[in-house]
């Protein structure tokens, strides 16, 4: 029998654990790469941990999260994350230099490796062939450090490709036909692997487009094979030497299939408040709209730009529409201003970007009340944007740019013909914009910056003997971690502050959770079905550790955050049966006697005892050998010094 892709790189990194579907593995980890939002803490976990410098091949730290800076804060982290890159190893991406994904599978991703990042769209690297992963943190601060990162051993979706795109239909109509089908949650547990002769058709942009947006399927990663035309993309990035090939043995056995005929795709939107309500543009209808934004890293690429620019030549933006384009990577802007597109694009009244996160992690360009806005990015979760009731569409390129010239939603295939686009046979190379580390005969001379905003770690400690408390938040299915510890110009640049940032934990859902929560000194949250889906932050999990909060009981949880809280220490626990969920409320006093003794025995079923009500509820505390001893120890921090004693 064969194995798939994935499992071929899985189990050339196995490092701990046995390739058995469902069961914990722990893999080497090649590459790191960390971005501001996530970096300060990380770094600060990584001092923490005490290994003078990073063991992988090659880390690296991107600023392009909070490059707006109205204050000290954003500057101040930038300087103590380039202070601490050069002290111990990492490579350091200025600001400026573009968003992580995009700059990573140009200069740094190589098929057949092993990559995690502190960020949720790591997966993007899956476009040339690599293992990517999204994860917190911490977890990256330990495989900097030579620690394994440890993962569910996936099952592996096949996803079939057939046919040829039709003109003016785009990668982003694949991934979006893929949630349609599989859902935000239903890629939990498993990697998405495309094969299929449709492959070929595909660039590694429109590739990268679909790994990418991987991630809102809640699946571990994606992968494509490395063939020719990820051979064709090294090349032309100066890289040919680190290319493989690399593709699933002809008699690979996945545990599903799902079968995509490129050629019968249609353009796609997903409306909101969700990546996953996907319906076309001849569903949705002419909508009028208020705002187009075309950038972020599913969709900035150079050939995603150039797509762009055809479509406004000798147009203009609409008097209703605001239009704003932040391309990808300073590669891609440095090719565009000097082929003449940049120039198309501000003779049409776009609005140019820096090459950065920016409106998709609300940084920036939020919609008017109520505004309709198209954007090119990964999610649109409710306030996301900046504007609690703006209508967030996500939509391909092409789509974008075609209603920012009509006014309203407007399918890209009224364009007319499609040219031929092709990426350049040679990228212009230019990597002054990433400072190399210092020596290892230096590095001690090297001075760590900190500034005023940069708090440490929050205080953890070992799981108590029973846990006595109050429900302090009860909330519905589908929480993300936008939900839970929100994005934005306001809050992102309090990242290295946990005490600050805490004061905004949960407030798009009750504004008084922060200080009700602290009040109560310690407590739990009660919540539904994919708990905690979307971004990798682990903010979202350290805020309500800094809160007091000991467990979090919900029907199920997304998979990067469960992790992110067994790291912090808290007890993730999900209801045996999902009716239970109304048998708990916000308020109630609750007990789970002797956890630390049936955590230590290997018990999985607990009870909770309402004492408001007297109901027992049976949940289950599901944790391997290596995850017991984390909450036993009080978090993965206090686990990792433990053994590296």
């Amino acid at each position: 029998m064969g194995l798939t892709l994935t499992e071929k790189i899985l189990k050339n990194h196995i490092v701990d654990g046995e390739m058995i579907k469902g069961s914990e593995i722990g893999i080497r980890i090649d590459q790191t790469l960390t971005q501001d939002a996530t970096g300060t803490m990380a770094y600060l976990e990584f001092e923490a941990i005490g290994v003078p410098r990073v063991k992988t091949e090659r880390s690296v730290a991107y600023i392009d999260h909070n490059t707006l800076q109205n204050g000290f804060e954003n500057a101040d982290d930038h300087r103590f994350i380039g202070s601490v890159a050069k002290k111990h190893g990492i490579y350091f991406s200025r600001p400026g230099n573009g968003i992580c994904h995009q700059v990573h599978l140009e200069r740094f991703g190589i098929p057949g490796k092993t990559l995690i990042g502190s960020d949720s769209h790591t997966p993007t690297g899956g476009g040339i062939g690599m293992i990517a992963i999204g994860a917190g943190g911490l977890d990256v601060a330990v495989a900097m450090g030579g620690g394994a990162y440890y993962i569910t051993c996936p099952k592996v979706v096949k996803v079939e490709l057939t046919g040829k795109l039709s003109p003016w239909v785009a990668a982003k109509d694949v991934i979006l036909e893929v949630l349609r089908i599989m859902s935000v949650k239903g890629g939990v547990g498993k990697v998405i692997e495309y094969c299929g002769e449709g492959v070929k058709t595909l660039s590694v942009p429109e590739r990268a487009t679909i790994t990418n947006m991987g991630a809102e399927l809640g699946a571990t990663t994606s992968i494509f094979p490395s063939d020719e035309v990820t051979k064709q993309f090294l090349r032309a990035q100066g890289r040919e030497e680190v290319w493989t090939p690399l593709a699933a043995d002809e008699d690979a056995v996945y545990d599903e299939e799902i079968k995509i005929n490129l050629s019968e795709l249609v353009p796609l939107a997903a409306c909101p408040h969700m990546p996953d309500n996907v319906k076309s543009v001849k569903e949705i209808g002419n909508i009028k709209i208020d705002q187009v934004c075309i950038g972020s890293c599913t969709n900035s690429s150079l050939l995603d730009m150039m797509k762009v620019a055809h479509i406004l030549k000798g147009k203009t933006v609409h008097p209703d529409v605001s239009l704003s384009i932040a391309p990808g990577s300073k590669q891609v802007l440095n090719m565009l201003a000097q082929n003449g597109l940049l120039s198309i694009m501000i003779d049409a009244g776009a609005r140019i970007l820096e090459s950065a996160c920016g409106p998709c992690i609300g940084m920036g360009q939020s919609p008017n009340s109520k505004g309709i806005s198209l954007r090119t990015f990964n999610r649109n979760f409710l306030g996301r944007s900046g504007t609690k009731d703006g209508q967030i569409y996500l939509v391909s390129p092409e789509m974008a740019a075609i209603s920012a010239i009509t006014g309203v939603l407007t399918d890209p295939r009224d364009i007319g013909e499609m040219p031929d686009f092709k990426l350049p046979e040679k990228f212009v190379i230019n990597d002054n914009m990433i400072v190399p580390p210092a020596d290892e005969k230096d590095m001690d001379s090297v001075e760590i910056l900190r500034g005023p905003n940069i708090k440490p770690y929050p205080e953890t400690a070992p799981l108590v003997k029973d846990i006595k408390c109050k429900v302090s938040l009860k909330v519905e299915d589908n929480i993300t971690t936008d939900h839970i510890m929100p994005a934005g110009a306001k809050i992102l640049p309090l990242r290295s502050n946990i005490p600050a940032i805490s004061q905004h934990c949960f407030t798009v859902c009750d504004e008084k959770f922060p200080e009700r929560a602290k009040s109560l000194g310690q407590s739990i949250i009660v919540g539904g079905a994919n708990y905690g889906q979307g971004s990798s932050r682990e903010h979202a999990a350290l805020a309500p550790l800094y809160l007091g909060i000991k467990a979090v009981l919900v029907k199920s949880f997304a998979r990067i955050h469960r992790a992110n809280l067994i790291n912090a220490g808290i007890l993730p626990l999900t209801f045996v049966n999902e009716a239970d969920y109304d048998k708990i409320n916000e308020g109630d006093d609750i007990e789970i006697m002797n956890v630390r003794a049936d955590i230590e025995a290997d018990k999985t079923e607990l009870t909770v005892v309402n004492k408001t009500t007297g109901a027992n509820i049976p949940v289950l505390c599901e944790l391997t050998g290596r995850t017991k001893d984390i909450i036993l120890a009080g978090g993965l921090l206090d686990y990792t010094r433990e053994n590296l004693k």
